[in-house]
């Protein structure tokens, strides 16, 4: 098989990318590990940045999100019962964000790619890279006891953290940075009425809590566990129970329970490859970089690469200019420390730190006060959370 751009990874960067590509004409391949269903299964974030949704529309994937999504101008942050409004709309000239499950966005892209004849293969085994560094890069696979050969001018490597593409960089190359917190999210999606029209992010002596939602009747909601915790440990009771001593007792007394439909657990870490290129190898998303999900900039940083990339590939195919290639990794590591930057500081504002002594405790509830009492501060909090430009 040959193509121009090699895909390795079929989530929603992977598959973006592959769509834009080939609505401009660029041939691609995308290579999946899993099934359709098994990626369709995965429950992830679902707010969306100004310049995701933006894309999503270039892309000719926006339709349906346009339709279903809901546009939130603003959330709110309790700090032990005490909630106030962050007017995003308002600290940014009028920018929003998008709640719309990722679940639906891939539906959405997987959709599209089949309806323009895309190559998207599911199932391959033993995904390998070989000869990065040569104008010749290859991809090859298994399919049953055959070996599949992708000869390629690109390879891009959207398979997540576990995936083949960041392991073919040379260690004595590659450079990781990696913060890992003592605690993880728990989880819940219930077919529950959601008890706020936007976000809570909620702080409390008793850890943090996250209500969040995925349509008017599917809600999703969080609360910080310690890692040692087990899904065993909580039975739906005791998850309510316990979201509702977190909240401020307005939400917690209007708070619409039910069964759980999708229970999890996840742990909270930072992480950071670089460089995000090697030879003809160009790293996106989980594969490069994993935040915590209190800012929300998880997939969103996926997309800020899978925008740079696409632009690089277009000036390279179009215009026979590699400047966007060249200087990728370089663009695309900057947006992603400042990301990292704004969810390690969500994380460590709105989180109870069990190694902080109380002095860190003090400057917390600070750092807190703070931001309501700052107009330039608050800015800074909006402009983050709709997503800086690309």
């Amino acid at each position: 098989m040959k193509t121009k751009v090699g895909i390795i990874g079929g989530g929603p960067s992977g598959l973006m990318l592959s769509q834009l590509l080939d609505l401009q004409g660029i041939d691609n391949v995308v290579l999946e590990k899993h099934s359709r269903e098994y990626v369709l299964g995965r429950i992830r974030a679902g707010v969306l940045e100004h310049g995701f949704a933006e894309l999503m529309r270039e892309a000719e994937c926006g339709e349906r999100m346009d339709a279903e999504g809901e546009i939130h101008d603003g959330f709110f942050i309790a700090d032990n019962g005490r909630k106030r409004r962050v007017d995003l709309a308002g600290h940014t000239g009028g920018n929003s964000v998008v709640v719309y499950g990722q679940t639906e966005l891939t539906r959405d892209l997987y959709d599209a790619r089949a309806k323009m004849g895309g190559k998207v293969i599911h199932n391959v085994e033993d995904v390998a890279l070989h000869d990065l560094t040569s104008d010749t890069p290859y991809i090859t696979y298994r399919e049953g006891d055959e070996i599949i050969r992708v000869d390629c001018d690109y390879v891009i490597g959207a398979d997540g953290f576990h995936g083949p593409s960041r392991k073919a960089i040379p260690a004595n190359v590659l450079k990781e940075y990696e913060k890992v917190y003592p605690f993880g999210w728990l989880g819940v999606l219930s077919r529950t009425k959601p008890v706020s029209p936007e976000l809570i992010y909620s702080k409390s002596d008793r850890g943090f809590a996250l209500c969040s939602l995925r349509s008017q009747v599917l809600s999703r909601y969080y609360i910080q566990v310690p890692l040692t915790d087990r899904i065993e440990d909580w039975s739906d009771d005791a998850f309510w129970a316990e979201l509702k001593r977190r909240l401020p007792a307005e939400d917690a007394a209007k708070l619409e329970t039910g069964p759980s439909i999708e229970k999890s657990i996840a742990p909270l870490r930072s992480f950071v490859a670089e460089p995000m290129r090697y030879g003809n190898l160009f790293l996106a998303g989980d594969a490069a970089h994993i935040v915590p999900p209190t800012g929300a900039r998880g997939l969103n940083s996926a997309a800020s690469d899978i925008y740079y990339l696409y632009h690089a590939m277009l000036d390279h195919y179009k215009k026979g200019d590699d400047t966007g290639l060249e200087t990728y990794s370089a663009k695309a590591l900057a947006r992603v420390w400042k990301a990292q930057r704004f969810s390690w500081w969500m994380t460590t504002l709105l989180h109870k730190l069990p190694d902080n002594i109380a002095y860190e405790d003090k400057l917390q509830a600070t750092d807190l006060e703070y931001l309501f009492s700052s107009e330039a501060a608050l800015t800074s909090l909006a402009e983050n959370y709709v997503g800086l430009p690309f």
